[in-house]
């Protein structure tokens, strides 16, 4: 895991896939928040400011102290400028680019993310129940590939909200599921993990107050498409 950016509040890192941000119970489990932890043995202590799944790669935050966490996370929405995530979906997808908004709810039993849709004059705000939540990204198609005969779209998702399997569920609502995503309808695995890599990430420092932004490069485990 590699750190790409610290300073006395903050550690930015670029998140394997494979690694889960916390553990989920198991003792002993090698975790990104283990690893920053045993990083800062001595020193001072991690919180954990937001997570991606275990198969994402990419950029994830951290905070030194609990002013800072809770800093972040309650302004959250307001703090973050720009989210961009890099997804290798199954099939072609023609639309140069687009908006994908639904409700979402996770069911408690399955623990999978349903997408249903909005009415021309629904409310973003007054989901039609209550434990429904409004989700957009923008998505917009970089290029088409072919993998071992199957034709797969390189697509570039921008969050305007940040749900709980966003991009996962809507990439599935959309009938081009992430390549290796099978939770989510897929039906390959040509780079024998989750196609989804968490790319750009651009926030308001909750101290200093200036922009922070930061690229993870694609993982050789995605590279196979160029």
């Amino acid at each position: 895991m590699r750190i790409v950016y610290e300073d006395q509040s903050l550690i930015v890192v670029d998140k394997p896939s494979g690694l889960l941000t916390m553990s989920a119970g198991r003792a002993g489990e090698e975790t990104a928040y283990s690893m920053l932890t045993d990083y800062m043995l001595g020193t001072g202590r991690i919180f954990i400011v937001h997570r991606l799944d275990r198969d994402t790669s990419g950029l994830l935050v951290f905070a030194k102290d609990q002013e800072t966490k809770l800093a972040l996370q309650e302004n959250w929405d307001e703090a973050v400028i720009e989210r961009k995530y890099i997804a290798f979906l199954e099939g072609e997808i023609k639309d140069e680019e687009g908006w994908i908004e639904t409700w979402q709810y996770e069911s408690p039993k399955s623990m999978k993310v349903h997408c249903y849709p909005i009415d021309r004059d629904g409310d973003p705000d007054r989901p039609p129940r209550r434990d429904w939540k409004y989700a957009s990204s923008h998505c917009r198609t970089l290029k088409v590939i072919t993998i071992d005969g199957k034709q797969y779209t390189k697509v570039e998702f921008s969050l305007e909200t940040g749900r709980k399997n966003q991009i996962r569920a809507h990439s599935e609502w959309i009938g081009h599921p992430i390549a290796g995503d099978r939770k989510y309808g897929s039906q390959s695995n040509p780079f024998c993990r989750l196609a989804l890599h968490a790319q750009t990430l651009s926030f308001i420092h909750p101290w200093t107050g200036k922009t922070l932004k930061f690229t993870a490069p694609l993982p050789k485990s995605l590279r196979k498409s160029h």
